[in-house]
């Protein structure tokens, strides 16, 4: 009798990844699929294929409990080193003994490094983007000094739809529409392999293995704008749509992500030819590019100047483009970062200012 259906998928799920893994990183090509890089007893050390690391990022909730346990079950049979990141963001009493509990719950599993890393959460961009901002600083490290090739991150179709619906209420544009992408960061280090998968075909899977979850009061607090609309946004978008409407928005999210892929390849091609011999952006040419190309390549020049990708939203670009399309004189544009925008004898410059 092979497993659960719930523990079926996200062992497929993970199985997937690091086969996607094993495939496309350089350092990390397994010699056959599915089969173990155990080095020959009659190798030396340093004759023997390094065996590739690939980390969980578990804050003990279900999802990414039932993470945990499918790559520690699936890791060892492609030859796969498997170890484990907790992250004590140190804004609830006690939560630096709830990552005790985490690592040791790591180490039951079988993961090797597991270790659990403290992090000071600032201000900036309110408590949810601060906290998510201390927390990748640290996954980051944790990456660079074990040596990772990747880190695995258990956000599911539920997390997806929600970030979907957070960035048109932002009105950010498609690419916040676009959501969370299956591949991210540094040289692709950042994996999810559970955005296919419903919220609650993780925490099945964790009940059924008998694996202790922690469910984060974080997650319940009203005061987390994500945690209303997960609570209350999408139960009445549901209520009122009918079913569905979170495996809509994920549909949603990667049919932006192809078209905002698309458009992003443009912009790149086209920017070094709106620029003059000395760099700088022209605004005759800029203004001959189709709008969602020429904003782009306006959102581009803002944060290579320094404007913080995180702070820089539609309206600030749409500001600047004004300067392009409804140039009346007006002066120069402030935007996150102090960098400042302003046109020029028909240039647009961007700097600090």
């Amino acid at each position: 009798m092979g497993p659960h259906p719930a523990v079926a998928a996200i062992r497929l799920a993970v199985r997937r990844v690091l086969h996607d893994i094993l495939t496309t990183h350089p350092s990390t090509t397994a010699p056959e699929p599915l089969q173990p890089l155990d080095p020959s007893p009659g190798l030396s050390a340093h004759e023997r294929r390094p065996s590739p690391l690939v980390l969980v990022a578990c804050s003990g909730g279900a999802d990414s409990m039932a993470l945990a346990s499918a790559l520690a079950f699936e890791a060892p049979k492609l030859g796969i080193r498997a170890g484990g990141v907790t992250v004590d963001h140190g804004l609830q009493p006690g939560s630096d003994l709830r990552a005790g509990e985490v690592v040791l719950r790591l180490r039951e599993l079988g993961l090797d490094p597991v270790e659990s890393a403290a992090v000071t959460v600032g201000r900036a961009g309110g408590p949810e983007a601060a906290a998510r901002d201390a927390r990748y600083a640290a996954l980051d490290s944790a990456a660079q000094r074990l040596g990772a090739t990747a880190i695995l991150l258990g956000h599911t179709r539920d997390d997806q739809a929600e970030t979907v619906l957070l960035g048109l209420a932002r009105g950010s544009g498609i690419r916040s529409l676009s959501g969370m992408a299956a591949v991210s960061g540094a040289d692709g280090r950042y994996r999810r392999p559970f955005l296919e998968l419903d919220r609650q075909t993780a925490r099945r899977a964790c009940m059924v293995q008998s694996l202790p979850v922690w469910d984060d009061p974080h997650n319940a607090d009203p005061a987390y704008t994500r945690s209303r609309l997960r609570h209350e946004g999408l139960p009445a978008l549901e209520k009122a749509l009918g079913k569905g409407v979170v495996e809509a928005l994920a549909r949603t999210a990667q049919l932006s992500r192809d078209d905002a892929d698309a458009l992003d390849a443009w912009a790149s091609q086209a920017d070094p030819s709106v620029r003059d011999a000395t760099g700088l952006l022209e605004c005759a040419k800029l203004y001959a590019l189709p709008p969602a190309v020429r904003r782009r390549i306006l959102r581009r020049a803002a944060i290579e100047a320094g404007a913080p990708a995180g702070s820089l939203f539609a309206r600030h670009i749409e500001e600047v483009d004004r300067l392009i399309t409804g140039w009346r004189g007006q002066g120069a544009i402030n935007l996150p970062g102090k960098v400042v925008a302003q046109r020029q004898g028909g240039r647009l410059v961007i700097r600090q200012g």
